[in-house]
């Protein structure tokens, strides 16, 4: 599933290198409130592990060259019981600040809302990453509260502030439609 600029593909463990120098980065340490880094035999052991689990996971590609560069992964987490999935996403350095993460996690909600056929997606975000709630409101994500004192930010404690979004409320155009149709018009626009 793509947009002009921005694609999910299938999580790879080739790629487990890249994506344990990007879980290295102290600014995505900070935001995910982690104390410490992980050694990469470690990651390579836990890639094994997400591979055969039951998450849904995706690479995330930059799509403005030439040749679509790893950019990120997206992550859901399904309670299939009640056909809901917490959502985690991370961008590479390079990256962050361009529109990427939306738009993944604009293409990740149309995949968990028509073809995982979910009701509702959540995530959690420290209060203080003011540039992770705008992106994930852009999405379609709305605050629904927080956790008070549940994280940390630079040393600090900090409020985690809970997000949803509901299949009712994403609005199309959709990139699964798109796909299953051969409709154009596969970018996606903001849900309200």
């Amino acid at each position: 599933m793509s947009t002009d600029t921005c694609g999910l593909g299938p999580y790879r463990a080739d790629l487990v290198d890249t994506y344990w120098q990007w879980e290295q980065d102290p600014t995505l340490l900070v935001g995910y409130g982690r104390q410490s880094p992980q050694s990469l035999e470690a990651r390579t052991e836990g890639m094994a592990h997400q591979l055969r689990g039951d998450n849904i996971r995706f690479t995330i590609y930059d799509l403005c060259s030439s040749t679509p560069t790893p950019a990120g992964v997206a992550t859901l987490l399904p309670d299939h019981s009640v056909r809901t999935a917490e959502y985690v996403i991370m961008l590479a350095p390079e990256a962050r600040g361009r529109g990427l993460g939306t738009t993944a996690t604009q293409l990740t909600l149309d995949y968990a809302f028509h073809i995982t056929n979910l009701r509702m997606v959540w995530l959690k975000v420290l209060a203080p990453n003011t540039a992770g709630i705008r992106a994930y409101e852009k999405a379609g994500f709305r605050t629904v509260g927080a956790l008070r004192e549940a994280g940390y930010w630079l040393g600090k404690v900090c409020d985690e502030v809970l997000m949803d979004a509901l299949a009712k409320d994403f609005t199309g155009p959709s990139a699964v439609h798109a796909a299953l149709t051969g409709a154009s018009g596969r970018q996606l626009r903001r849900a309200p």
